[in-house]
């Protein structure tokens, strides 16, 4: 067997790798061009979306700038906003309010100093700058009617500058900052929110304000936080009660899913304003109020539970074996390694069911409650304002849009946290 010449090799030598494509930078002309006029017939379509959504729009500004009447809003902003609240206690809401800007620019700051890995860690992003935008301009269109001795206006001027600053700052310097005061800001918000019930309920040596007198938006944001909040580990407990090997609390998981699931929710709000009372000894029975919180709470957490076993359906079985093979207790790897995975895949879901609470919050009316939607038919069926429905329907459609929009960012942007594929910076 001859030897091979030097230089010589049974396989190829390697080529050296050919450089990527330079990628293309399409100007915006570019990309809507190829998005909506790509052929004659993508081009009719858009052009005619385009004008019909810029003839509503026209439309509508026209409406809203040239005829509607906004007073019965100017007027009725703080029936809308917290409904009989008494005047005299309402600066325990505005220190609520002020907290609650200061926290939450402290975090929205603290979101943008420690960016995730596939995100440029730019300060004040576009979004950043258009919701900062937004919070202006709603301050500025507030009516200059006196709150407490000051304007309005002023009063919301100062929340948004508070919060814009505290965003700043956290913005500027949060990496400097030590771990363990890091780690107390998530804790800060179940706090806030303990504070936030006795600040409106009365306590700590404040006068009780009784629930009959909380209304407008304040009760609806209580009582959709409220159920949102608790129904998420009822959700939880009777999703892995329905995956359990124990015959009672299977079959009392299904009996609690089927029951809520096969009532309308007006239905159990009915039940729970009648049947509560009979129910239950003289004086035990709860407000109407949080009777109504209670209903909201156990019906969400049914259709919340589905959404939770869904997720761990998803969840391959050899995570738990894997899991309990390196040591782990049942209830360890539920909580470290099947749960996680399984409430992540859940979240869309979850969410959706959040929104959906949140507009049913508006039933709440039809058992004498003045939550918003009740509220906004007591001042429409005032003489003095008869007539100005289409002004108030579109304050409370913007109203509702505004929170449900709130949970849909704040669910994309825990999705994206949660991803494995981005892991944080």
């Amino acid at each position: 067997m001859t030897a091979l010449p030097p230089g010589s090799a049974t396989t190829p030598p390697l080529r050296p790798a050919s450089p990527a494509p330079p990628s293309v930078q399409r100007s915006w002309a570019g990309v809507l061009r190829q998005e909506l006029f790509a052929s004659r017939g993508d081009g009719l379509v858009s052009a005619l979306l385009i004008l019909l959504i810029l003839a509503s729009a026209v439309g509508l500004l026209r409406w809203a700038f040239g005829q509607a009447q906004w007073a019965v809003i100017q007027v009725n902003t703080t029936l809308f906003a917290v409904g009989r609240y008494p005047i005299e206690q309402q600066w325990r809401l505005w220190l609520l309010v002020v907290l609650v800007a200061a926290l939450s620019g402290l975090s929205w700051g603290l979101l943008r100093a420690f960016p995730r890995a596939d995100r440029s860690g730019e300060l004040w992003p576009f979004n950043d700058r258009l919701a900062v935008a937004l919070l202006g301009f709603l301050a500025a269109w507030l009516p200059a009617a006196l709150a407490l001795g000051f304007p309005l206006q002023v009063r919301w001027w100062a929340i948004t500058g508070l919060l814009v600053a505290m965003r700043w700052i956290a913005g500027h310097w949060g990496r400097s900052w030590p771990p363990r005061l890091l780690k107390l800001v998530p804790l800060s918000w179940p706090l806030l929110y303990l504070l936030g019930m006795v600040l409106i309920a009365g306590g700590l040596g404040m006068s009780q304000v009784s629930p009959s007198n909380w209304g407008g938006l304040l009760l609806t944001l209580l009582m959709a936080s409220f159920a949102i909040l608790l129904s998420f580990p009822i959700g939880v407990v009777v999703a892995l009660g329905r995956r359990s090997d124990l015959p009672l609390l299977r079959w009392s998981s299904v009996l609690y899913i089927e029951f809520i699931r096969g009532a309308p929710l007006i239905t159990l709000l009915f039940l729970g304003q009648n049947i509560l009372g009979y129910m239950l000894p003289g004086g035990w029975a709860p407000d109407r109020v949080w009777r109504a919180a209670w209903v909201l709470t156990f019906f969400c957490g049914a259709y919340l539970a589905e959404a939770v076993r869904a997720g761990l359906s998803a969840v391959p079985p050899g995570q738990l074996e894997a899991a309990r093979s390196l040591g782990l207790s049942m209830p360890q790897a539920l909580q470290r390694v099947v749960l996680p995975q399984a409430l992540r895949i859940a979240l869309p879901a979850a969410v959706g069911q959040f929104i959906s609470l949140l507009q049913d919050t508006t039933l709440l009316s039809l058992i004498g409650l003045l939550d918003l939607l009740g509220t906004a038919r007591t001042v429409m069926a005032n003489p003095e304002f008869l007539g100005k429905n289409a002004e108030v329907y579109l304050t409370l459609a913007v109203l509702f849009w505004c929170c449900c929009a709130a949970l849909g960012l704040g669910s994309r942007a825990l999705e994206r946290r949660l991803d494995p594929t981005h892991s944080p910076a």
